[in-house]
């Protein structure tokens, strides 16, 4: 906007525009903006550090399985010098632990194929090929370390490089590492399967994206969360088709979103994110003096304390709270306000307002946050921003398929990461 088109504009146009450009930027407290973009505080201002007072402490524990154990006996007595004999008894006075990682180095196997002549008939017989000669020449661990750093720690072909060679002493070529992980990737796919089968037939499905960069093109990080398994999946659009496609027809009773058009619609009933209509509002109550949006602060903190609550209540108490709530909400939307944020702020809450209160139904199965997606997807947020993407579509789709695997045995047993890549990779 030039000074012509400021020209143009009327007064109450001008005002409106110099109060919104007076408003405070948004933060992680009241946007989807992550905390690193916030502005960090003056140090004299800032919180110091350490634990809060209080805060009862934690010591390591010591180990019943020691590898080795050392006893350091006295020599001599501190009193007269005399020695002190190997056989005289003693007593443990205190016990200090030591820890440390031993030289990893490559474990390298020659396969030799012999041939032996018959001393019958005279025939040269030749060993057939070992199974451990087909194929790659590096073993199932490997694999497995290799996954696990380029997935989970998010490390380049580069970096990736250079901690095998730093660490173990291997000398891989990034063309190398990539057909390595290509192949990991491809014991995966069946666990895959099993999760999307199994998400096929859940009756309460979250919904979450994330942007990413696949071969230097924008595209997106999808992930759904129910409770038998979570789906991760790589896909170049953000439409509802990547949604319909992943369902394959299945509607569950309820779905749970955010408020993106494309993730509506999906579920006989849909329950609306209410950590999302919280940051909104706080940043209402932020910017205007208006008393609507500290009301409806008011009344999701209601929400927010019932939902921790929703197991312990019985039916009829839910129905007379969810009444008390519904008519506090329909008062609060009808108030008159001259801000145009709190209109649009309420004209937003009025069209998901079938959506707010739908976990009520459903005690103990349906969340009021769909903060379970968003912590599946910080690990791929991390990734694009440390790597800045995927060099190929299959390697977006191969970790998808990983991280399904993982995150699905995580939720069902507590399997650790590394633990169920090796188990993957070794089937």
């Amino acid at each position: 906007m030039d000074r012509s088109d400021l020209e143009r504009l009327s007064k109450e146009e001008l005002i409106e525009l110099v109060l919104r450009l007076q408003r405070p930027e948004k933060t992680s407290r009241t946007s989807s903006k992550p905390p690193s973009t916030d502005r960090k505080e003056q140090r004299e201002k800032s919180k110091p550090g350490g634990a809060k007072p209080g805060h009862e402490g934690h010591s390591r524990t010591i180990s019943d399985t020691p590898d080795e154990v050392v006893d350091h006996r006295p020599g001599w007595c501190s009193c007269c010098g005399a020695a002190l004999m190997m056989d005289l008894p003693s007593e443990t006075v205190s016990l200090h632990k030591h820890i440390d990682l031993p030289e990893v180095k490559p474990l390298i196997t020659h396969h030799r194929r012999l041939s032996v002549c018959c001393s019958t008939c005279g025939t040269r017989v030749v060993a057939p090929v070992p199974e451990a000669a087909r194929g790659t020449p590096f073993g199932p661990r490997l694999h497995a370390v290799a996954t696990y750093l380029k997935t989970f720690q998010a490390l380049s072909y580069e970096r990736l490089q250079g901690a095998l060679s730093d660490l173990f002493g291997l000398t891989l070529s990034q063309g190398g590492l990539m057909n390595l992980l290509r192949r990991a990737q491809g014991c995966f796919a069946e666990g895959q399967v099993s999760a999307v089968s199994s998400l096929r037939r859940a009756e309460v499905i979250a919904s979450d994206e994330t942007g990413v960069r696949i071969e230097g093109s924008n595209a997106y990080h999808w992930v759904f969360h129910s409770s038998q398994a979570v789906v991760h999946h790589a896909s170049p659009t953000r439409a509802a088709s990547v949604i319909r496609e992943m369902m394959d027809g299945h509607r569950p009773a309820v779905w749970l979103s955010d408020r993106y058009t494309a993730q509506q619609g999906h579920g006989a009933a849909h329950q609306t994110c209410l950590a999302h209509l919280a940051r909104d509002v706080a940043y209402a109550v932020e910017v205007s003096t208006d008393p609507v949006p500290w009301r409806l602060q008011l009344w999701l903190q209601a929400v927010f304390t019932l939902s921790e609550r929703i197991t312990y209540l019985a039916a009829s108490t839910l129905s007379a709270k969810r009444r008390t709530l519904e008519r506090q909400l329909a008062d609060i939307l009808a108030a008159a306000s001259s801000c145009d944020l709190t209109r649009a702020l309420q004209a937003k809450i009025s069209r998901a307002r079938d959506q707010l209160l739908t976990f009520l139904d459903h005690p103990g199965l349906v969340e009021a946050t769909n903060n379970a997606c968003e912590r599946a997807l910080r690990p791929a947020v991390v990734q694009r921003k440390v790597t800045n993407g995927y060099r190929a579509m299959w390697a977006a789709q191969g970790e998808a398929a990983i991280r399904t695997v993982v995150d699905t045995a995580r939720q069902a047993t507590g399997a650790t990461v590394f633990g169920t890549i090796l188990a993957t990779v070794r089937a």
